[in-house]
């Protein structure tokens, strides 16, 4: 689609609004709204905004900074204003000077993306990301913490506000362009997974910040609330975001090999062993929230050990049975706070650097490692992931690929936004603590 494709449909649905959208670093979204006879100024000039407003960006001094829309990111929300249709269109960050800027995450993924393609290589991915809905208080319409079903993993429930909902986000995804794979009640109480089809690393990460705001959206106009955070109960499975990545050469997938042990090839080898040596910096980007470390702990099935397995679910990353077009690596530790692009950026950079070096992953692990004893563990080397978000910055401090792949910029408001998260936390005084000692000290 291009910039006539756009405005011919803007036209014809009668759109009143569009809303010029991007992520920052935090990978929060964020819009500019216009109406729809200003959006081909938009697609010929950029529209200009503060970028000093935007967290992580930029200094007030240097706060004049341009959107353009990507026209092939065009959709119409499948929801109305007062009567009045709004689109979206996800957009590119620009310095006054009209060079991209360089904090801005969709820039950093079309970075390394790039890399990739200049070697004959493209990447796929297919995310799995889970949320909670959550009923809300009539009066004060804020969440309360509590469960809307006593459900399980795929569970059929009688239909319930929470089916219900999730059935209206499929159909909402849908009309937005976004093909819908499966979806089904999760293994925690009012917990759920939607997953969409695997498609272009680019694509997927706009649609993943797509899918927040559907999902987020349908369950407001449904009186209910959806959470992505990892972990809001105690005693019940986080919610993950499994992602899926495969490569592809000359329309073929490389990681496949009929020839090779487990048929898989020499080069899906070396990307695992490239996303297993940067795996405890790239944590600080999958897992990026103090509540993110709450559910990477053993005993919630959450991915907690550096392996990988041809098989099994208690690695951290794990080969799917599928083969031929469809084989694929599965990375289990990200969760839904993961800024999407810089997600994908940092997985990808790390196992290309795997192929470019030919690194060899140690070997496979064909044992359940959860029933596995630590001194077991120790034995055949399987070591484990930061156990908080102050041990993940740390390593991602000291990760040269990744302060690449970030760039300066974001490396340095990243770690600086992250440190000054963990000393909040530190200082805060918790529930917890209260409950714990107000007592009985």
């Amino acid at each position: 689609m291009n910039h006539e494709d756009v405005l011919r449909i803007v036209e014809a649905e009668k759109v009143k609004f569009i809303r010029l959208q991007i992520t920052d670093i935090n990978g929060l979204l964020k819009n500019v709204e216009i109406p729809w006879d200003e959006l081909k100024n938009s697609f010929e000039k950029g529209t200009m905004f503060d970028g000093s407003s935007i967290e992580g960006f930029v200094r007030i001094e240097e706060s004049d900074m341009y959107l353009k829309p990507d026209p092939e990111t065009f959709a119409i929300y499948p929801w109305t204003d007062k009567g009045y249709k709004s689109a979206r269109i996800i957009c590119d960050v620009y310095t006054a000077d009209g060079k991209p800027f360089e904090g801005d995450p969709r820039y950093r993924l079309k970075k390394v993306l790039s890399r990739l393609k200049e070697h004959g290589y493209e990447g796929f991915v297919g995310p799995e990301p889970e949320f909670f809905l959550l009923p809300k208080d009539p009066q004060t319409h804020k969440p309360i913490l509590q469960f809307l079903d006593n459900g399980g993993y795929f569970d059929l429930l009688p239909i319930d506000q929470g089916e219900e909902t999730r059935k209206d986000i499929v159909l909402a995804l849908e009309d937005m362009g976004i093909n819908v794979e499966a979806s089904h009640h999760e293994v925690a109480p009012s917990q759920h997974e939607i997953d969409f089809t695997y498609d272009e690393a680019l694509k997927t990460a706009d649609n993943i910040q797509t899918f927040k705001l559907v999902v987020k959206t349908i369950a407001l106009l449904r009186g209910l609330h959806a959470t992505f955070m990892p972990k809001p109960f105690f005693g019940v499975n986080g919610s993950g975001m499994h992602t899926h990545l495969s490569l592809f050469k000359d329309g073929k997938n490389i990681f496949f090999d009929p020839e090779n042990d487990y048929e898989l090839s020499d080069e899906l080898k070396y990307f695992v062993a490239g996303v297993l040596k940067h795996i405890k910096a790239i944590t600080a980007i999958a897992n990026p929230t103090i509540n993110s470390y709450k559910r990477l702990v053993p005993g919630y099935e959450a991915p907690v050990n550096i392996a990988w397995s041809p098989s099994n679910r208690s690695a951290l990353i794990r080969v799917p049975a599928a083969r031929g077009k469809g084989t694929r690596i599965e990375v289990r530790s990200p969760d839904p706070t993961a800024n999407s692009y810089l997600l994908l950026a940092a997985l990808f950079a790390a196992g290309f650097e795997g192929i470019q070096e030919k690194l060899e992953p140690p070997k496979p692990v064909i044992s359940n490692i959860y029933h596995m004893t630590p001194e077991e563990r120790d034995k055949i080397g399987i070591d484990h992931l930061p156990g908080n978000l102050k041990e993940a910055i740390e390593e991602l401090k000291k990760d040269e690929l990744m302060k690449e792949v970030l760039g300066e910029h974001i490396f340095e408001k990243y770690i600086e936004m992250k440190e000054h998260e963990w000393k909040e936390f530190s200082i805060n005084v918790t529930d917890w603590e209260i409950n714990k000692y107000l007592w009985i000290m």
